[in-house]
């Protein structure tokens, strides 16, 4: 976060280092944000312009995603990779036939338009930062989708309004989660693109802070950059493939782990959403560590919290990634501010995802001795 938020002097704000957490009441915040009657200011968020005639050619060609062909309006997301297919960036893109947009955490937006820039070589391509732009996140379909299409920033008549492509397993893509049923398939979650100008056209608007944001995030098992991703993350653990990967096109840094977990191996560590016991009305803080009993003596640490929130209807959940030995049934604890709660899984990325190939087995060699060719001489004694 940048500066002081400009929503941040309307009554009852509660301000929090990634900006503004809630407006005095987060439960009813977060079920207007999710009946698509809210808006939430995203502070956490930021936008990187990519312009110039190469940009999605380019684009393509350094990240996880296929964006060589991407329409006007349509709606992506790509992750940048290491040489070890670790994830390194994030970012949600749109298209306006003009200018690429990226929108990333706010904590990655330096750092990926750096690598962007460094990338560029001979590539007719542009990167900036624009700290001129806001951020809008609210649900499809309701009234503040039609108050924010007003303000929405139109750089090239097309205004700037990004669908989180995690509802449905983008072309490419491929879904570990078991259930047919994905909780993202009602998680119509968008962002525009708002000059900060145009903000105080918004000074009416009902709102909705960053925790009943984060709470249906973690609802439908979305992951974050922010909240997710460590320097071992790889975007199978996260079932970050339907989204973010496309496992068919040409060559990008990373790409050969992507292909070698996915049809040969299994993910190290796997994502889950943990139902927490709310006796205690205590919420982990990202990094407490998950722990499982083994018999005797005292539980081991298995993975930890990633992201917590205390959901209207679910009550207290929490986004955790495990070790993949950790069976989907197991009863978790975990130990925060001297309470200790019980957490059971719904499992998200099962231990056995990965290994899609169908690879051909060998016919076992016989240990039979081989019947004696009458036309070859015996072996000497």
């Amino acid at each position: 976060m940048s500066g002081r938020p400009f929503f941040a002097d309307r009554a009852g704000a509660v301000l929090s280092d990634d900006g503004i957490a809630h407006f005095g009441d987060p439960m009813r915040e977060q079920r207007r944000l999710a009946s698509g009657h809210a808006i939430a200011p995203r502070d956490d968020r930021a936008v990187i312009e990519v312009a110039g005639p190469d940009r999605l050619t380019w684009l393509d060609s350094i990240t996880s995603q296929a964006v060589a062909g991407l329409a006007p309006g349509h709606s992506t997301e790509l992750l940048v990779l290491d040489p070890q297919g670790r994830v390194e960036h994030a970012a949600g893109v749109l298209d306006d036939g003009a200018s690429t947009w990226l929108i990333a955490d706010a904590g990655d937006a330096a750092g990926l338009a750096r690598w962007l820039t460094m990338m560029r070589f001979r590539a007719q391509v542009e990167v900036r930062v624009r700290d001129d732009l806001a951020v809008l996140g609210f649900m499809e379909l309701g009234d503040a989708e039609k108050r924010v299409a007003l303000v929405a920033h139109r750089p090239h008549e097309l205004p700037l309004v990004w669908g989180d492509p995690w509802r449905e397993v983008a072309a490419g893509g491929w879904q570990y989660a078991a259930p047919a049923s994905h909780p993202a398939a009602g998680y119509g979650w968008i962002e525009a693109i708002v000059e900060r100008t145009a903000l105080p056209q918004l000074a009416d608007a009902e709102l909705a802070g960053l925790l009943a944001a984060e709470a249906l995030r973690i609802e439908a098992w979305r992951p974050r950059w922010s909240r997710e991703v460590d320097e071992r993350a790889i975007p199978h653990e996260f079932d970050w493939l339907r989204s973010a990967v496309h496992l068919n096109k040409g060559c990008y840094r990373g790409q050969e782990t992507v292909a070698k977990v996915h049809n040969l191996g299994h993910p190290p560590r796997r994502l889950t959403l943990l139902h927490l016991d709310g006796s205690d009305s205590v919420l982990p803080e990202p990094g407490t560590a998950v722990l499982m009993a083994g018999g005797e003596g005292e539980p081991s640490e298995v993975g930890h919290v990633t992201s917590s929130a205390l959901h209207h209807e679910l009550g207290p959940v929490a986004l955790a990634v495990l070790a993949r030995r950790v069976p989907g049934d197991a009863v978790l604890e975990i130990r925060s501010d001297g309470a200790r709660i019980a957490a059971a899984q719904e499992v998200i990325v099962p231990a056995d995802a990965g290994a899609t190939a169908a690879v051909p087995r060998l016919t076992r060699l016989s240990r039979r001795p081989l019947a004696q060719d009458p036309a070859k001489p015996a072996p000497a004694e």
